[in-house]
């Protein structure tokens, strides 16, 4: 007696399966919005520091950058008032920018 191959469903593209899942969607929009945000700064951190700087996570209390190194991190620390004045300008919502060194 032979068993039946199980059956397996289709596979869903990424994007099929974003827009049917609540959570996958909202970490869509999160990853958006951080992308936004990034493309919207990336004017006020000097071009040599922009290949060191990525956009992390956005919650409801605010939004990461991760840089390479610690010398990075400093550097942007001191144009954080500035980063979080762009992106008021931009109409983004007010949320603390937070700066973390990239983990090893």
């Amino acid at each position: 007696m032979s068993k039946a191959a199980p059956s397996v469903p289709d596979a869903l593209t990424l994007g099929e399966a974003l827009r049917r899942s609540n959570p996958l969607a909202s970490l869509r929009r999160r990853l958006d919005e951080s992308a936004r945000r990034f493309a919207a700064i990336q004017s006020c951190i000097p071009p040599g520091l922009m290949a060191h700087v990525a956009p992390g996570p956005i919650d409801d209390e605010g939004w990461t950058l991760i840089a390479a190194n610690a010398n990075v991190a400093a550097k942007l620390r001191h144009l954080q008032p500035r980063l979080e004045e762009q992106l008021l300008r931009r109409g983004f919502p007010s949320l603390a920018v937070r700066i973390k060194v990239r983990a090893a």
